[in-house]
Order: C-alpha cells, then structure tokens, then sequence
C-alpha cells in the first residue's frame, strides 16, 4: 500500500510517497481503508519535529481519518467489519490503511461523506473541550475567537453560538471575516488593521470578554488577555504564528482571570469514555444540521506537499482534507 513517510524531521525532500507492507490489526486495534484523511496544523509541526511528541523515524504522518474497517483484531467488541467510520490516529494516518485503536474509532452517521469526516474528530473535538470543560463557558458569556477561520477557529465560532454565548471572531482579512459570519460571529475584528485590544474595548462597553481561544499565539495574545473582562479564561489551543508568545502574569492577577491549557488529544487519552461522550454529543449536533463543516480545500494523497503548504501559510478557509482513489 502506498503511503507518505518521513525519513529526516525538517527536510522536506526526505518526505516520501512510498509502498509499505499493508497494515494489521493488534489486538484492540482495527484496520481503516483510509478514503480521506485530514490536514492539520500539528501534522505539519510534526513533520518539521516540532510537535510536542516525535514519533521514531521514519514515520507516516497523519492524525485524522475516515474510511472503512477492512480488519478486526482480537477483543474489540463495538466494531465490525465494512463499518464506516472515522479515526483518530495521532501518526499514520497520510496511508492507504491505518491501524487504529478501538477507542479512536468512531462510527460515521449515515449522511456524513468521508470528506466531512476526515475533518471533523480533531477541530470539533478540540474546540467543544476547550469550550465546554476547560472553559464552562456559559450562555450569554462574550467569546473572542483569535485565527477564526482556521480550521479549529471556525469551530469554536459555531460552537460558541450553540452554547448561547456572543461570538466576536478575529482574522487577518475581510474574506476571513466574511467566512466567519456565515458561521454566526456577531461581530468581527480584523487584527490586519485594527488596533485589537481598542477594538475589543468598543464592542463590550469596556467590560472585556469572558473568553478567550486563542489558537494563533504570537502577537495577539498579549491585548487579547488584557482584554479580559473581571475572571475571564484565556485559552491557550496552540501557536500557529509560530511564536510562542510571554505573558506578564500581573495581568492574569489584576482582573482575577486564568490562563488555561488545552490538549485535547492527551485529555482524550486520558479520558477516553468523557471524551466518547463529547464526541458522540457533537455528532449529535451534526445530525440535528447544527454543524456544518467546512473544507475548503481538497488535495490527492500525492499532492500532500501543497496541502502541507495551504495549512503552514494559514491559507485555510476551515478544513484541508486528503482525498484518496
């Protein structure tokens, strides 16, 4: 089966599609005939070895997909056979076939393509646990989305609106921000050609936001916690500005407020059944018509190097998926 493989963290000619032996499945595991497989910020960390985790060269990268189980290992009990499903895989997933763990399989509900579903686990996964428990965000709580037509952003905009809070979402561009209506926001700052911070100021009446998800880092971060109204949660969700932003903590005791980590990935390894739940809540909302995922961009399996680019050059309009014969 073909498969992309990293030979060397960072080198982007030593990025591969190459035949691999065809997956099997361990016990608790099953084996997806991969259809599609998502794109994200983090695959493209971890091909450059920049991600919190390396995994041991050489590796196939990829965290998401959806497909058909085409094996079952020993002991798995929920799953069968031609079952359409999505995974999250961590690596391995840029293949023809992953092997996953049984926790990480997910069954698709009947009207969700494969497309939608490579792209759903890890962006709603994220941003409805970042919302819902690291948050408690509350109905009539004022959220700031920081990248909000990224692929997790836009998420946490339609989610904000379903938990009832007000929505300002924040991009680089008109055309973002445009996006990002369509999905609810009540209001919108472009952070391109605004002063952030003022601007905040003048759409809260200078009481700040309760909350902040911030997926971006870098710059923004700073006037985004000082404009936190009295105990607000900034959420900390990832750097996609590449800077690893340094915040003066006199700011979090002045107004009472709290920076808070998520990593939904380690939490749902840790509570795989609360994290079964959520999901099983957001598939849910899919089906109520609730959600509506947006990809803006499909690429071959063979064109991974420009959907790596489209997602490092935060060109994303929502969701970037691998399509697969």
């Amino acid at each position: 089966m073909r498969a992309v493989r990293v030979k060397e963290f960072d080198r982007p000619e030593q990025v591969v599609i190459e035949e691999v032996p065809p997956r099997q499945a361990a016990p608790g595991e099953v084996v997806v005939s991969v259809k599609a497989c998502g794109v994200n910020f983090l695959d493209a960390l971890t091909v450059k070895g920049n991600y919190q985790t390396k995994p041991p060269l050489p590796f196939t990268p990829g965290a998401e997909v959806a497909g058909v189980i085409r094996e079952v290992g020993a002991g798995v009990r929920a799953l069968s056979v031609g079952m359409r499903v999505m995974a999250v895989t961590g690596f391995g997933g840029w293949a023809e076939e992953a092997a996953v763990p049984e926790s990480r399989v997910f069954a698709l509900p009947e009207a969700m393509d494969f497309t939608t579903a490579a792209g759903f686990p890890i962006a709603y996964g994220t941003s409805h646990h970042a919302l819902k428990d690291r948050a408690r965000l509350e109905p009539g709580e004022t959220l700031l989305v920081l990248g909000a037509a990224g692929g997790v952003g836009l998420t946490a905009v339609e989610l904000g609106k379903i938990m009832g809070a007000r929505v300002i979402a924040c991009a680089s561009s008109e055309e973002k921000l445009a996006l990002c209506r369509e999905y609810g926001a009540d209001a919108l700052i472009n952070y391109a050609t605004s002063d952030l911070r003022e601007r905040i100021r003048e759409l809260t009446g200078g009481k700040g936001v309760d909350v902040v998800y911030d997926p971006v880092g870098g710059p923004y971060a700073e006037p985004a916690v000082r404009a936190l109204g009295f105990q607000g949660r900034y959420l900390v969700i990832g750097f996609a500005s590449g800077a690893i932003p340094s915040i003066p903590l006199n700011l979090v005791l002045l107004k009472i407020t709290s920076i808070v980590g998520v990593f939904w990935g380690a939490y749902a390894q840790a509570r795989p059944k609360h994290n079964a739940q959520n999901l099983a809540q957001l598939l849910a909302w899919y089906g109520e018509g609730r959600l509506r995922p947006h990809v803006s961009g499909t690429f071959p399996l063979a064109s991974y190097r420009e959907a790596l680019d489209v997602v490092m050059n935060r060109n994303a309009r929502g969701k970037v998926v691998m399509v697969l014969d």
